[in-house]
């Protein structure tokens, strides 16, 4: 079974049995239990709901099933087609709709698709709501609209535009300075929605580019998780020469890392902490505050407090970092996965946020990217996962974790999403994966062998129970 139900939407695999993946009555069902829920949210809204996609070869078919549920529905329709995730969300709130649709399984393989739900300021719903609509899919007590009230579609491909305009907008983005510095890129788009934005925004910042999967066909040339087992296509691309940085996206371009360029990678980990540390360091007389979540490097935390700010760490999932960010003025925030959480455009995950910053701050400083990613502490993590069976009882799994190191001295447990175990100079976090049937075990330390080390003690005492 790969259909999953959670609070932040719904995913699976395409094609198969109703009720176990991703298939057109179940697509159905959830998108309208969503509409209700909006319809309620938003009795006095602009009844009109926002709809993009990533590349996916199943996009066309999932959305044509959406957008046509929608309008069943009696809600106004505006596609704007192929898009990423965050320019779906900036989308919603530019054109005043009560919610959005968001059709991408992020980094999941080409099989996959979901459905992710936006309300009226183009965020994630939180789970008290996400839980509303989880309940009225079961319960599938809809009433549709009459053929007299049908929602409207309508085709809108201005965003793009529109988003990269918002990005060059954004005060610490020094679209002077990387002009001058006349940077030469090499991108890798994973055949995905970044081939399409990321030239529009590259050609307005003045940067000379390859793109690497570039067509937007949706059959990935790799793996689509920015991670570097397997982007050894463009850090081999990047060690021949000829390029001051590479720049990678995942399918919906809200993840992203970069490779030095030597072709090592900049670290996945450090894209916020970079992209903070250049933030932090502009922001003047005003709240230097930072969030993360749980399984996200200590650098960040280091940089925060170097420039006289305090970091808060939330539990793991975009909803839980907005929220704790708006909880303590945070300046910008996010995910060590990749994800840059900027207030200042938005409060989504946004990789065109991440890329115009970082290159403002790599102009400014006048440095390469590995002089650049020297300057930060360092720091290696170790992801790990556990694979679950039918059979396993993950509550009893995290309550003997915790068991075991509570009371310890010098070591701190935290329990609001999973176990994670601080120790002085490491951590190992154990949570159960909202999107994929396994347990992620993250762990962090000085060098990746000590990292590991420490994620293979704890996994081994769940392989024990």
């Amino acid at each position: 079974m790969t259909l999953i139900k959670s609070i932040s939407g719904i995913r699976g695999t395409i094609g198969g049995a109703t009720g176990d993946t991703l298939n057109p009555l179940d697509i159905v069902k959830f998108v309208t239990a969503y509409a209700s829920f909006i319809r309620k949210a938003e009795p006095q809204g602009s009844n009109k709901i926002v709809v993009g996609r990533d590349a996916r070869i199943s996009g066309e078919m999932v959305k044509n099933i959406v957008c046509g549920t929608l309008m069943g529905y009696g809600f106004d329709v505006i596609n704007i087609g192929l898009a990423t995730t965050p320019t779906t969300e900036l989308a919603v709130r530019m054109s005043g709709a009560d919610g959005g649709i968001i059709i991408t399984a992020s980094h999941n393989p080409r099989q996959w698709n979901a459905l992710k739900l936006l309300n009226r300021e183009g965020e994630f719903l939180n789970k008290e709501e996400g839980n509303e609509v989880l309940r009225m899919a079961e319960a599938e007590d809809f009433v549709y609209a009459d053929v007299d009230h049908l929602g409207h579609y309508v085709e809108d491909n201005s965003f793009d535009e529109r988003h990269v305009d918002n990005v060059l907008s954004l005060q610490l983005v020094d679209v002077e300075a990387v002009k001058k510095a006349g940077y030469r890129v090499c991108v890798d788009a994973i055949n995905s929605v970044g081939g399409v934005i990321l030239p529009k925004l590259l050609d307005q910042l003045g940067v000379s580019y390859e793109i690497l999967n570039g067509e937007p066909t949706g059959d990935f040339a790799h793996n689509p998780e920015p991670l570097e087992k397997n982007l050894t296509g463009i850090m081999d691309k990047m060690r021949a020469g000829g390029f001051d940085l590479g720049i990678v996206v995942d399918p919906d371009v809200d993840r992203l890392a970069f490779i030095c360029e030597d072709g090592r990678m900049f670290g996945e980990e450090y894209t916020l902490v970079s992209v903070a540390d250049y933030v932090l360091e502009n922001t003047k007389g005003e709240s230097r505050n930072t969030v993360s979540n749980l399984s996200s490097t200590r650098a960040l935390r280091d940089v925060t407090e170097k420039h006289g700010g305090n970091y808060a760490a939330a539990a793991v999932g975009e909803v839980d970092v907005t929220t704790k960010m708006k909880e303590v003025g945070a300046v910008i925030g996010g995910e060590g996965n990749g994800g840059v959480i900027y207030p200042e455009s938005h409060y989504g995950r946004d990789a065109l946020v991440g890329i115009a910053l970082f290159l403002s701050s790599l102009a400014r400083k006048g440095c390469k990217v590995s002089e650049l990613r020297a300057t930060f502490p360092e720091y290696s993590i170790a992801k790990n996962r556990i694979d679950l069976t039918a059979a396993t009882d993950v509550d009893a799994i995290l309550v003997r974790i915790k068991e075991m190191y509570c009371g310890k001295e010098g070591v701190t447990v935290n329990d609001i999403d999973g176990v994670k175990i601080d120790f002085p100079d490491k951590w190992v976090h154990l949570r159960k994966s909202n999107t994929e049937p396994i347990i992620r075990v993250y762990s962090e330390a000085a060098t990746m062998e000590a990292a590991d080390e420490l994620a293979k003690q704890i996994m081994q005492v769940v392989y024990d129970m």
